[in-house]
C-alpha cells in the first residue's frame, strides 16, 4: 500500500500534466471560493430591495386610506389590502405621530409586540431591521409623511412584514448556488482537462518520434509539431545529425587505421618468417612473432573499445535469438569435434536492447570461452527483469576459483595458458557492458563449470 501511494505520487510529481491540472483545480477552487460571497451578497441586495419594493406600495395602500380631520388621523375600518384585515397575516401596519406615539396598527399586529420608536426627523423612507420580543425578525419600512400638508397632520407610515420568509428563500437560494457551483466547477475541471489532453496532443506525437529515433524507426524529428516545440526539435535534430556524421567518423577513421596498420604488421611478419628460416634465429624469431601477434591483438581491442560504445539517443533493440543463431552455427563448425550441445532459456521474441555489433563482440567472447573450456554443455539464459535486461552464458567446464575470478576480468589476464590469447576476451565484454551502464558477474554454474552474469 506504503509503495503504490509513493508511486502514485511520483508520477504526480512528474506529469507535467498533472502538475497543470493540479494548478489549475486549486486556482478554479480559490475563484469560486471568492466567488461565492459576492454572489451571496449580490442576492441578499437583490433580495432587500425586492422587500423594500413591497413594502413601499404596501405604505402607499396605508396613505391613499388615510384621511385627517382637524390633525387628527382616520383610518377605515376595511382596508383595500386585505392582508392588512386579517389576524393572522404576515403584512404588519403602524402608523406614528410627529412625537413617536403609536396612533393606528393594523388588525394583522395582533399578538404581535416590536419594540420600535420611530422618530419623525426628516429622514424619509427607510428599511431596517428589527427584533420582537419573541425573538422574530422583521423588515420594517418607516415612511415620513404630512397629511394634507399640515404640521399638526405629520406621521409615520410603517409597514413589516417577516423575515422568516426570505430567510427561507435565502436558504434554497443559497442550496442552489453550492450546487450549481459544484456543477460548474466539475464542468470548468473536466474543460481543463479536455483542453490540457488536446493540447498535450502534441508532445505525445513528439515523444512518440523520439521512441522511433530510439527504436530506429526514423532519423530525424520532423517540423510538423506547435512553434514553441520547434526550436526544441530543431536543436535535437541537429544532435541527432551530429551523433550521426561523429559516427561515421569513428568508423572511417578506425577502418583507416586498421588498414594503415595492417600493412606494416603483414610486413614484419613476413620478416619474422624469414628470419625463422635460419635455425641459429629461430627463438629470436618467436619472440618477435609473438609480440607483433599481441600488437595486433592489442590494436584489435583498442579498435573494438573505441567502436562498440552505446549510442547517445538512439536506442537499439537487437533479436537475441538470431544472433546466438550466427555465433553458434560459426562455433559449432571451429568447436565441432566437441559435440557442444546448447541450452537456451529465453524467449524467443526477446529482444536486448544493444547495437547488433555489440551484441555480437559480447556474446562472441563469452560463448567462445565457453565453448573453448566446456567438456560438451553451454546453457545461455535471459530475461527483462525489474527493469534490466539479464543475459547468463554458463558451462560445465572446470569454472574458475574464487580467488581468481577479479583477476581474469581484468584485461590480460588469463588462467588458461594451453590455448593462444591475449585475455583480452572478457575485457572488452566489461568495456561494452560498462559502457552501457551495466555489470558483469563471474559465478558459478549450475552446470559445473563457470556463470557469467550480465545485467543492462
Amino acid at each position: 500500500m506504503i509503495a503504490a501511494l509513493a508511486r502514485l505520487r511520483r508520477r504526480w510529481v512528474s506529469s507535467l500534466r498533472l502538475r497543470l491540472m493540479l494548478g489549475s483545480t486549486v486556482i478554479a477552487v480559490l475563484f469560486m471560493l471568492a466567488l461565492l460571497p459576492a454572489l451571496r451578497g449580490a442576492f441578499l441586495i437583490a433580495l432587500e430591495k425586492s422587500v423594500e419594493k413591497r413594502l413601499a406600495a404596501d405604505t402607499g395602500a396605508l396613505i391613499s386610506a388615510a384621511r385627517t380631520d382637524d390633525g387628527k388621523l382616520r383610518m377605515p375600518s376595511k382596508l383595500p389590502d386585505e392582508e392588512f384585515n386579517l389576524p393572522d397575516a404576515q403584512l404588519l401596519g403602524f402608523i406614528y405621530d410627529r412625537e413617536g406615539q403609536l396612533v393606528w396598527q393594523s388588525p394583522s399586529t395582533r399578538d404581535i409586540s416590536v419594540s420600535y420608536m420611530p422618530r419623525y426627523d426628516g429622514r424619509g423612507d427607510v428599511l431596517l431591521r428589527t427584533v420582537d420580543r419573541q425573538g422574530r425578525e422583521f423588515y420594517i419600512y418607516d415612511v415620513e409623511i404630512k397629511l394634507l400638508r399640515g404640521q399638526d397632520a405629520a406621521f409615520s407610515i410603517v409597514t413589516m412584514q417577516p423575515a422568516s420568509e426570505t430567510q427561507a428563500l435565502y436558504a434554497d437560494f443559497m442550496k442552489q448556488l453550492y450546487l450549481w457551483l459544484g456543477c460548474a466547477l466539475l464542468l470548468l475541471l473536466g474543460l481543463l482537462w479536455f483542453g490540457l489532453t488536446w493540447g498535450f496532443r502534441s508532445l505525445r506525437g513528439l515523444r512518440q518520434e523520439l521512441d522511433d529515433v530510439e527504436s530506429g524507426a526514423r532519423e530525424r524529428l520532423s517540423e510538423e509539431h506547435p512553434l514553441e516545440l520547434l526550436r526544441l526539435t530543431g536543436s535535437l535534430n541537429r544532435l541527432l545529425d551530429s551523433e550521426r556524421q561523429q559516427r561515421e567518423r569513428y568508423r572511417h577513421s578506425l577502418d583507416d587505421l586498421a588498414h594503415s596498420l595492417k600493412t606494416p604488421l603483414s610486413v614484419l611478419q613476413g620478416a619474422t618468417e624469414v628470419i625463422a628460416a635460419k635455425p641459429e634465429n629461430r627463438e629470436q624469431a618467436y619472440i618477435l612473432q609473438t609480440q607483433i601477434e599481441r600488437m595486433s591483438q592489442q590494436i584489435g581491442y583498442q579498435l573494438q573499445r573505441a567502436s562498440l560504445r552505446k549510442s547517445g539517443l538512439v536506442r537499439h533493440r537487437v533479436s537475441l535469438a538470431k544472433v546466438l543463431d550466427n555465433l553458434c552455427d560459426a562455433l559449432d563448425k571451429v568447436y565441432r569435434d566437441k559435440q557442444v550441445t546448447v541450452q537456451r532459456r529465453f524467449d524467443a521474441w526477446l529482444e536486448i536492447p544493444m547495437e547488433r555489433a555489440a551484441l555480437l563482440e559480447l556474446l562472441g567472447n563469452l560463448l567462445e570461452n565457453a565453448y573453448r573450456l566446456c567438456l560438451g554443455q553451454v546453457r545461455i539464459s535471459a530475461a527483462i527483469a525489474d527493469g534490466a535486461c539479464h543475459i547468463c552464458v554458463e558451462d560445465d567446464g572446470p569454472g574458475v576459483p574464487v580467488d581468481q575470478r577479479e583477476r581474469i576480468l581484468r584485461r590480460g589476464e588469463r588462467l588458461d595458458a594451453q590455448h593462444p590469447g591475449q585475455g583480452i576476451g572478457t575485457a572488452v565484454v566489461k568495456d561494452i557492458i560498462e559502457s552501457y551502464g551495466g555489470e558483469l558477474f563471474l559465478e558459478d554454474s549450475e552446470l559445473g563449470g563457470a556463470a557469467f552474469r550480465v545485467r543492462i
